[in-house]
């Protein structure tokens, strides 16, 4: 899979992307992380990628002519993801990284100042995606979050599938506590459960802390959990 990144600040995603999971996914040949930079494409002696809003707001926006051409310098395939990501965008999850994760080429486009000019979303976006009520200084992050989240999701990037069925959301709700050694820590025991070495006992405690700290923090998530006959005797 092919991972392309838009921005200023080539160095500030490549540098991210090459460490731990993601540079071994890399290495191994099951990703490449490829930045392309909208300087690149200015005529001018600054290089200059951004100017004045129509309207008169303040701030300044990224330009179409050098995006444009940073767009069109990449390998994009048709129906491949194109993801811009902006405030009014769709709220990004699992499932999304999910369907990401089996296209060949993915395309993070990170904007910066007051944005890019709108046209740019018009041509080229496949997915407008927020990470959440907040604004940041650019796209980079919420483009290498995203980036995190589907790269382990190809298969062979962590090794083991089982990994991967133990995350939360996995299927639709959060997932269970962890403990390891000591057994005992300022007084704070782990569940009898967990070394007793029943594993039917221990995966139905695992489920049961599932559900109940979906119901308990994510209650929105609870709501649309595919809870089966079992789930329900459980509760």
């Amino acid at each position: 899979m092919k991972v392309q990144f838009v921005t200023l600040f080539p160095e500030m995603v490549l540098g991210a992307a090459r460490h731990s999971i993601l540079q071994r996914a890399e290495s191994s040949g099951l990703v490449g992380f490829h930045a392309v930079n909208p300087r690149d494409f200015a005529t001018d002696p600054h290089h200059t990628v951004d100017d004045q809003p129509f309207g008169g707001d303040p701030g300044m926006v990224l330009r179409c002519q050098e995006m444009d051409l940073a767009l069109r310098s990449l390998d994009l395939n048709a129906g491949d993801p194109v993801v811009f990501f902006e405030p009014w965008g769709a709220r990004f999850d699992q499932g999304l990284a999910r369907s990401f994760s089996q296209a060949s080429c993915l395309t993070l486009v990170c904007g910066r100042y007051e944005g890019i000019d709108h046209r740019m979303h018009e041509k080229w976006a496949t997915h407008v995606l927020s990470l959440g009520d907040f604004v940041l200084t650019g796209g980079e992050l919420p483009a290498l979050i995203v980036a995190d989240a589907v790269t382990r999701l190809i298969p062979g990037v962590l090794g083991s599938g089982e990994s991967l069925d133990a995350d939360s959301h996995a299927d639709g709700l959060l997932s269970y506590p962890q403990y390891t050694r000591p057994q005992i820590f300022e007084g704070m025991a782990v569940p009898d459960v967990l070394t007793s070495g029943n594993h039917k006992a221990i995966q139905k405690w695992r489920r049961e802390q599932q559900i109940k700290n979906t119901r308990k923090h994510r209650p929105d998530l609870f709501a649309k959990a595919p809870l089966d006959p079992h789930d329900i005797e459980l509760l």
